[in-house]
């Protein structure tokens, strides 16, 4: 399946949100997964992965997860300059203008005809803590969160909003984690905390560790596991397949 891909300006509660849209481009209405990136914004490999799932028949969309703190179309360097004023810029907005973030994608995606209402999320580092904290949003069904950091340690300032553990159990939606057991953004103390968590209150769950590093899905760079990868991907595909269809 071919895909397509368009810009659009949202306005959220803190500013002018620019998200990447990635859809079929064949006619018709899709379910939508909203994919939250790493801390560099929308890079090369995020693009790209937004288009391999477009293609499996979604509409996939891509906000600027700091839209407040930079320009518009900003892209970090996978370098020491961009992952310093990505982790600054993470330790600076708070999880509440986030789920800001995330009603203004679910009310904009209300009014096209190509979504058909079922939706998900998806996210990667810190998009994966992001996608978990979707899931609390009421409209979200189903959340792949892949190596997703900060969660167990509450170390993201919050806002006016509980920290995204706390809440766990007041999502419905069924939630995906997948962990490289060589990551020490998120070591075995901080993922037996959560899976510990999730179990106490009953959330409805699935867990993948693999030994692989931190970001063993980027396709760049030395971390990238292609192996990994694709078996990943069918764990995501499998959990959108069935949960938003």
């Amino acid at each position: 399946m071919t895909v397509t891909q368009s810009f659009v300006d949202l306005e959220t509660a803190t500013g002018t949100m620019r998200c990447s849209v990635v859809r079929p481009t064949i006619d018709g209405a899709f379910p939508t997964v909203i994919f939250y990136s790493e801390i560099f914004q929308i890079t090369s490999p995020i693009a790209r992965t937004a288009a391999y799932l477009a293609g499996q028949g979604y509409v996939v969309v891509v906000p600027e997860v700091f839209h407040e703190l930079n320009p518009i179309g900003t892209v970090l360097a996978y370098d020491d300059a961009g992952k310093d004023k990505g982790n600054n810029d993470k330790f600076t907005k708070a999880l509440s203008d986030h789920d800001s973030d995330t009603e203004a994608i679910v009310q904009w995606l209300d009014e096209q005809a190509f979504c058909n209402g079922s939706l998900g999320s998806f996210g990667v580092c810190l998009g994966g803590h992001l996608a978990c904290r979707a899931a609390l949003h009421a409209r979200v069904q189903a959340a792949a969160c892949l190596y997703a950091t900060d969660i167990h340690s509450s170390t993201m300032p919050a806002g006016d909003k509980p920290q995204t553990i706390e809440q766990l159990g007041d999502t419905d939606a069924e939630l995906m984690f997948i962990w490289g057991r060589q990551d020490p953004h998120v070591p075995l103390d901080g993922r037996k905390l959560l899976y510990a968590t999730l179990n106490e209150v009953d959330t409805n769950f699935t867990w993948h560790e693999f030994n692989g590093q931190h970001a063993f899905m980027r396709d760049e760079g030395d971390r990238y596991d292609p192996e990994l990868a694709t078996i990943c991907h069918r764990l995501i595909l499998d959990l959108f397949h069935r949960a938003l269809r």
